[in-house]
């Protein structure tokens, strides 16, 4: 409806009643198939400080009158923080996409609002008639009723204002050409003010979708897990004892991982470790009595989860390390790994936690054909209430001495709906802190944890190695899941040691680490890859020597000193991130093509910051092929189809060369000498 006064055209639908009382679904613009929703807006979206949102939503009417679209960022009291025009890229397709950047942390929502947008409808209209001599004054008229209330809508600028106030000058000189006047009343300069301050009429907004939005850290990070007990290990010279490393001389080694780039640095469990059914070296069912076990087997005589192990040191130990590596610039994120070594204090004061066979024993945790015995499984449904609290008082704990990260060892073991219940009331009292699941499972029990509250996720990037699996995936990644599934993606763990990295060398390491650093903004290292540990046990995708089952001190100094060592190249890629903030969002990744099947082809950009990674997957060959490149992908927003630039320059991040490229580009990759290109895309002067 039209109000002279205010000159805003508004009509704000009221639905008829309806017959049987429901609530109508369209309003009086359609508005449906909203992105990014996860389940129906039962769980926000997930979004990083400054992350690029993409947005979407499926809206028409009836008949030809032409509409805009907006998305609108609210925060959580309902309030309007920012609001983006979202444009339809192909025309009669109904879908209108843009993206929001959000600025501020916390629970927020957006909406989409839909209108009538007049002036476009009139300016299309006159476009055809007046030409064609068809109502020329009616359309003048309209369209000079239309600028006038336009001209004085509050909120103008004083170039918008002066523009419109030019073409109603025009409009208004009858002694002037029909043409003329509608050439003034359509001019560039005009549809552009129009667009800035459109006249709305019918306007729809859809209800409103939550979004999370959460701190930098927990989207965007490079992980190094190291064993304190390792770092500063030694043996007696005399009687050949170990002598397990210490938070002290832990502590010495986090600034090399520092300075190699990293953001968190990761511990196993650091609490006592049960003697019962200790495992010795790979995970032999003998230890020897100076044998350390593994540190997921937790609880002894020492206490359960909120202690550390003797062997470590004691708490004001710990609370030096977190200070050590905050000013370092690292975080440290602690294992929260919810299981009990048959003689961890819970046993006894708790037996209801665990599952009792009908022999009366207590059963031990199995992964057929994999065995635990030095492991008891937890029971939430004896005492699901019980045992909550107690995980809740032992995650606060943590939090009060620093812990503002915690990797979840197997989630997908224990109810989904604790998982909702813990991180739900953490984070509204600890908003700041980040869960990471550890869970190799099926899809949907992933899927299911990331959108309960899970802000990290470890994903199977770990098995994926040929293009057409690495297409697949990140495509899966970045459409199905990327509204609530951030992946974390490690090259390695104490657990996992891939057939591609025992047979690879030294170049499928630098493969790996150049694929996990620039397709996720989320990628992690466990320490010994930099040494290009790649040695398994028999039969098995893990470690000889195994970690878990004992200590394993490296020279990381020598190695490199030697030339030895990836940790130059991790440094590198981490420096590369942190300068490259198209590297920092998950969705912004376009897939590309190459000739040769090895060749893996991706770009991402954010604002002017436009990169291409190129990539031979073949550890063992030099691939020479053509890259092919979709230009409007890489510089989008260029214009009409096909404005994209002919040429352009890019620079090599890794090995500093510059060349002139296009749409198809010669490419030479000997992984012996370096396996992939991180190119800098930028337009020639």
């Amino acid at each position: 409806m039209r109000n002279a006064d205010t000159v805003v055209y508004v009509t704000r639908f009221s639905a008829p009643p309806s017959p049987d009382s429901r609530r109508l679904h369209y309003g009086r613009i359609v508005i449906t198939d909203i992105q990014p929703v996860v389940e129906n807006g039962a769980f926000p979206a997930k979004a990083t400080l400054s992350e690029d949102i993409p947005l979407a939503a499926t809206v028409f009417r009836e008949g030809h009158d032409l509409i805009g679209v907006d998305a609108v960022l609210l925060d959580d009291a309902g309030d309007e923080i920012d609001r983006v025009r979202l444009e339809e890229p192909i025309a009669g397709t109904d879908r209108f996409v843009g993206t929001v950047r959000p600025e501020r942390i916390g629970r927020c929502s957006f909406v989409i609002e839909a209108w009538a947008d007049l002036y476009a409808t009139w300016e299309h209209a006159a476009s055809l008639k007046v030409p064609a001599g068809i109502d020329v004054d009616l359309m003048l008229a309209e369209g000079l009723r239309l600028l006038t209330d336009a001209e004085r809508q509050p909120g103008l600028t004083a170039e918008h204002r002066a523009v419109l106030a030019a073409a109603v000058g025009t409009l208004t000189s009858a002694q002037l050409p029909a043409d003329q006047r509608l050439a003034a009343a359509t001019s560039a300069q005009v549809r552009a003010a129009m667009a800035a301050n459109p006249l709305r009429d019918l306007v729809t907004v859809s209800e409103r979708m939550p979004l999370t939005v959460e701190r930098e850290l927990a989207g965007r990070a490079s992980w190094y897990e190291f064993f304190p007990r390792s770092e500063g290990a030694k043996q007696d010279e005399d009687s050949g004892r170990w002598i397990s490393g210490t938070f002290r001389t832990a502590a010495e080694r986090l600034d090399a991982v520092a300075e190699m780039g990293f953001d968190v640095i990761y511990l196993p469990p650091i609490h006592p470790i049960g003697e019962v059914n200790r495992k010795g070296p790979n995970n032999t069912l003998d230890p020897g009595p100076e044998d350390p076990g593994s540190p997921w087997a937790i609880g002894s005589r020492h206490g359960g989860h909120d202690a550390i192990h003797p062997d470590l040191g004691d708490f004001a130990d710990f609370d030096d390390f977190v200070a050590r590596a905050n000013r370092l610039g690292l975080e440290v994120a602690l294992d929260l790994a919810l299981q009990a070594a048959p003689d961890h204090p819970w046993v006894t004061s708790h037996p209801e936690w665990f599952t009792t066979q009908l022999d009366g024993t207590i059963a031990y945790a199995e992964n057929p054909p994999k065995k635990y015995q030095d492991i008891y499984p937890l029971n939430f449904d004896n005492d699901f209430e019980g045992l909550s609290r107690e995980v809740l008082r032992i995650v606060e704990l943590w939090i009060d001495h620093g812990v503002k990260i915690f990797r979840v060892d197997n989630p997908h073991t224990k109810p989904v709906v604790f998982w909702e219940w813990l991180i739900a009331t953490v984070n509204e009292r600890h908003p700041e802190v980040i869960f990471l699941a550890e869970a190799f499972t099926r899809p949907p029990m992933m899927h299911a944890l990331a959108k309960l509250g899970f802000q990290q996720s470890y994903t199977y990037f770990t098995w994926r190695n040929t293009r057409e699996e690495l297409e697949e995936y990140l495509t899966e990644l970045r459409d199905v899941s990327g509204a609530f599934l951030r992946p974390n993606f490690f090259v390695n763990t104490p657990d996992i040691l891939t057939e591609y990295l025992q047979f690879s060398g030294p170049a499928g390491f630098r493969i790996r680490a150049v694929l996990a650093a620039t397709s996720s903004p989320l990628w992690g290292v466990y320490a010994g890859y930099e040494l290009y540990e790649h040695v398994p046990r028999p039969g098995a995708e893990e470690y000889i020597d195994n970690e878990k089952y004992q200590y394993r001190p490296r020279d990381f100094e020598a190695a490199e000193a030697e030339g030895r060592s990836l940790a130059p190249y991790l440094r590198r890629l981490n420096a590369i991130r942190k300068e490259h903030p198209a590297l920092g969002d998950l969705r912004n990744i376009r897939l590309h093509s190459a000739d040769d099947d090895s060749i893996l082809v991706y770009s991402k950009r954010k604002d002017a910051d436009a990169l291409i990674v190129v990539i031979n997957l073949d550890p063992h060959a030099t691939r020479e092929t053509t890259v092919h490149l979709d230009l409007a992908e890489l510089f989008p927003g260029t214009g009409s189809p096909g404005s994209a630039p002919a040429e352009f320059e890019v620079h090599d991040l890794l090995s500093d060369q510059t060349w002139t490229w296009g749409e198809h580009n010669y490419v030479r990759l000997d992984p012996r000498v370096e396996p992939a290109h991180i190119l800098q895309a930028r337009t020639l002067a």
